[in-house]
């Protein structure tokens, strides 16, 4: 189901090569978040075959040692956005929203706590 959003928070992004992978692509896995901080269930993971890197949502991923094959397609592409912008939001995963903006249609990932929902 679709949401709209304010965005009450700037938010932008430090990984130019974000990881953008398909379902049953194996990747390297590296440190995981804290479950008791403030992104549970994150695994920071890093393509194989120069798909990128970043934090993959741990119930993607079916972990086999210090590797793991991801369950269906993704990206960790995060959104660049301003305060004020309006944003369409449909999967919520571990406190982050994919999101779209509503000026130019581009997509990724913004932390929970930046939006706010419009009714």
């Amino acid at each position: 189901m679709h949401m709209i959003y304010k965005v009450v928070s700037d938010h932008t992004c430090d990984n130019t090569t974000p990881i953008i992978v398909t379902k049953g692509t194996r990747v390297k896995v590296g440190e995981q978040s804290d479950s008791n901080g403030i992104w549970p269930n994150w695994v920071y993971c890093f393509g194989l075959e120069g798909q990128g890197e970043g934090w993959t949502p741990i119930q993607i991923i079916h972990l086999e040692n210090e590797y793991g094959i991801v369950l269906e397609d993704y990206s960790a592409i995060e959104l660049k956005v301003l305060q004020g912008e309006t944003v369409e939001g449909d999967i919520e995963l571990n406190g982050w929203i994919w999101c779209k903006k509503r000026n130019d249609n581009n997509t990724g990932w913004l932390p929970k706590e930046k939006l706010v929902p419009l009714i």
